[in-house]
């Protein structure tokens, strides 16, 4: 069984390492990439945003969520009436177990409590696996939003709209 709830402090470091090694399993980015310091970095997450975890009936740790409300720094595409959620990772020993779907459905339901219109993210073009689990959810590419964070780097701006 899978647990969601907010990261204890206690559990921001490991939370950090598991967010940049999910994030280098699939070896689309390098080590030494100054992203990388961004992912290991829970306890900003989690001091400006809200970070959830995933973990299971042992209390370990099999992924993570930045969900970004309303004047949270971590914001980057969401209009005053949409919610955002980031640095979606799942553990590369807990893929395939429905966790990254587990996040991503606890983020629309805090988007709908919200009262949001609609849910956006950005993703790397190299995250054909997430693509795939939000394109399931309802996620539509919107490319009149895709933005670049620095010149070598696209990211994709995707929108779930909510009823």
């Amino acid at each position: 069984m899978i647990e969601l709830r907010r990261a204890r402090v206690d559990e921001w470091a490991a939370v950090g390492r598991l967010t940049a090694a999910a994030y280098l399993a699939d070896g689309a980015m390098a080590a030494d990439d100054p992203y990388v310091d961004v992912l290991r970095d829970a306890a900003s997450r989690a001091t400006e945003a809200d970070l959830w975890v995933a973990v299971d009936g042992d209390g370990a740790l099999l992924g993570t969520v930045t969900w970004c409300p309303p004047g949270s720094t971590y914001r980057e595409l969401a209009g005053h009436d949409e919610s955002e959620f980031r640095t979606l990772a799942v553990a590369p020993a807990g893929r395939g177990q429905g966790v990254g779907e587990a996040l991503v459905r606890h983020c629309i339901r805090l988007a709908t409590e919200a009262g949001s219109r609609s849910v956006v993210i950005s993703t790397a073009q190299w995250m054909t696996t997430a693509h795939r689990l939000y394109r399931r959810l309802g996620f539509l590419r919107a490319p009149d939003r895709d933005w670049s964070p620095r010149p070598d780097v696209r990211l994709l701006a995707m929108v779930r709209p909510l009823p």
